[in-house]
């Protein structure tokens, strides 16, 4: 056995299978050992992809996501993915090659300095120094990945070492590491003061982030609610964690969320934000949330408590435990009065949109997509227009809804629905972007005709980079500058280029008959929308 046998070996042990990625060189020693396995292999079409690829994957099974990639340009240019999953907290193992041991720090070809740059990125990061340390690292690194507060390890593999024998290959059973022990189960002193607070609230709100997803504590957090007659508002990585219809969910807080969920945030006297890092997007005025009220702030991250707003009561430790014991714990609410007032305030505070009826209405026309969708299908959302959009129409069932917050990488929705839907082959899995992002990631038509990964793509185009358009509108007057997307491709054409069926719609008078199209076959499929250029989010 070599290094590079190791490696797919300890992938097996971890039940990994599939990688996504571009071979090099410096890693072919990996890609020559892994077609002794069962693990799936998918040649994407840029290295940034193989990261949002196995980040939409991640996402879905709850385990980490594996990209693999070549030395130089190819672990540059996956950096852009690590560091989109590095803000999204998502679990990712990327392996790179690298020039031999010897010639480290010698600028030969395709050397990159990988592990020192993607240091404000990861979690952590391995250069391989020995094949013996092999099975160590790769235990060491998914437990890192995938525990605490979740994110990309990345491992940087000498072709040297990948070629070195093995002495004797054994994968741990267990990980210590001296300095690394995240926290799981909640301070006992600090839920009895929530519980406390609980009990003589009277606007209390739950605020929930993507760490509550991360940590699967959808069912508990509900629960929680439910059984205790809780408000619940999300940020935008939190969308999915209640179904967008309850009667207890009142929608995305945030400079692009509801009015009335900001209101809820303002006028509650109990706020327990939990997964969520009380971030710009979402409160990008951090003493309000903790002026005249409670604050409770839960996250596995103990950096995250604090950093931008001080909490009443800081609470560090995993949703899921945490909603347990509360569950086992409280006492229900006195707030009939209080939810009372948040529905009036969702009717009054309801903005109309002013619709143009010579195109396609995208917040209807989502809403009338997501109706259509199976009850547990995947929406994958793009960034820009698009993701406000959908952030505000989409209608979640049983389904989760994916996107990118932290970070706003375009680009990030296609390759993250193909991980997705290798993830969940017998989910419906949909990918809406801008004409914008789309053109980021076109080239992935290829990878899902390649390996049959039926993802259907809708593109809302207007021809323009339309948040942008939107800023310059409001800041410059309406001076725009390099926003104008004139020179785009025929998606027509591209469509059958690739062999994929298209649609086309232009306003909203065939828009049943064209999502039932759309929908009707578990295939990939080119939905073009188009969209009043001059179409505004808010």
């Amino acid at each position: 056995m070599i290094g590079a046998d190791a490696i797919v070996k300890c992938l097996e042990a971890e039940g990994v299978t599939t990688v996504f990625g571009y071979p090099g060189v410096a890693i072919c020693p990996f890609y020559n050992s892994i077609l002794d396995s069962d693990i799936r292999t998918i040649l994407i079409r840029t290295e940034q992809n193989a990261a949002h690829a196995a980040s939409g994957m991640a996402r879905i099974t709850g385990r980490p996501g594996v990209c693999a990639v070549t030395s130089g340009p190819g672990a540059t240019n996956v950096i852009t993915g690590i560091a989109t999953a590095f803000a999204d907290s998502i679990p990712l193992i990327c392996i790179t090659g690298q020039v031999n041991s010897e010639l480290l720090g010698s600028d030969v070809f395709q050397e990159a300095d990988i592990t020192g740059a993607v240091e404000s990125f990861v979690k952590y990061s391995y250069l391989v120094k020995n094949a013996n340390d092999i099975p160590r690292i790769m235990k060491e690194a998914f437990h890192i990945a995938n525990t605490g507060r979740k994110g990309p390890v990345l491992i940087d593999v000498p072709i040297d070492i990948q070629n070195a024998p093995v002495n004797k290959f054994k994968y741990p059973e267990e990980v210590s590491l001296r300095t690394y022990k995240p926290t799981v189960k909640g301070n006992a002193a600090q839920l009895k003061k929530v519980i406390k607070e609980l009990e003589k609230a009277k606007r209390p709100l739950i605020c929930a982030g993507g760490g509550v997803i991360l940590a699967q504590a959808q069912e508990q957090l509900r629960r929680f609610a439910e059984d205790n007659r809780i408000p619940v508002v999300s940020t935008m990585m939190g969308i999915g964690i209640m179904p967008t219809k309850h009667p207890l969910y009142f929608g995305m807080v945030g400079n692009n969320g509801k009015a009335y969920a900001n209101r809820a945030m303002n006028e509650s006297d109990l706020l327990i934000m939990v997964g969520a890092r009380v971030a710009d997007r979402a409160v990008n005025q951090p003493e309000l949330i903790t002026r005249n009220k409670v604050l409770v702030h839960i996250d596995v991250d103990p950096a995250e408590i604090g950093k931008n707003a001080g909490p009443t009561i800081p609470l560090v430790g995993d949703a899921r435990t945490i909603f347990e014991d509360l569950c086992a714990e409280a006492t229900p609410c006195s707030s009939e009065e209080w939810l009372e007032t948040l529905g009036e305030y969702r009717v009054s505070m309801e903005k109309m949109r002013v619709v143009n009826a010579d195109y396609v209405d995208p917040g209807t026309f989502i809403t009338m997509l997501s109706m259509k969708m199976e009850d547990d299908a995947i929406y994958v959302a793009d960034v820009g227009q698009n993701q406000i959009w959908s952030c505000g129409y989409h209608i979640v069932k049983k389904g989760q809804f994916l996107t990118t917050g932290g970070m706003g990488t375009m680009g990030y929705s296609i390759p993250a629905a193909m991980g997705a839907k290798l993830a969940a082959p017998h989910r419906q899995v949909i990918a809406v972007c801008g004409d914008g992002s789309f053109q980021m990631s076109m080239m992935e038509l290829a990878t899902m005709r390649q390996h049959n990964v039926p993802v259907k793509i809708i593109v809302l185009k207007n021809n323009y980079l339309g948040m942008v358009r939107e800023y310059q509108h409001y800041t410059y007057k309406d001076h725009y500058s390099v926003v104008d997307l004139s020179g785009s491709p025929d998606l027509e054409k591209l469509a059958s280029a690739y062999d994929m069926p298209f649609l086309r719609l232009e306003n909203m008078d065939r828009a049943q008959e064209t999502i039932d199209a759309f929908l009707e076959k578990d295939e990939s499929i080119l939905l073009e929308c188009l969209i009043d250029p001059m179409d505004l989010v808010k």
